[in-house]
């Protein structure tokens, strides 16, 4: 299950609601959208757009990832 997971980098365009992010990804021209991981939101690490991420993206839907690293 854990071998499915795409990590790929990429810049936050914008902060939306609720802790979710618009991210443009950097090997693709695709924007999609992301949400914070638990460790992030626990340690209350900041996320402001022109930041470059690491993101987790699976194969069940591809427009959607998870924020797991602050580059």
């Amino acid at each position: 299950m854990k071998d499915e997971i795409a990590v790929v980098e990429g810049e936050v365009l914008e902060n939306l609601p609720n802790t979710l992010f618009r991210v443009k990804l950097n090997q693709a021209e695709k924007v999609i959208i992301c949400y914070l991981s638990g460790k992030m939101r626990k340690n209350y690490i900041k996320i402001l757009p022109g930041d470059k991420v690491r993101i987790e993206i699976t194969p069940y839907d591809v427009n959607r990832g998870r924020i797991v690293f602050r580059i």
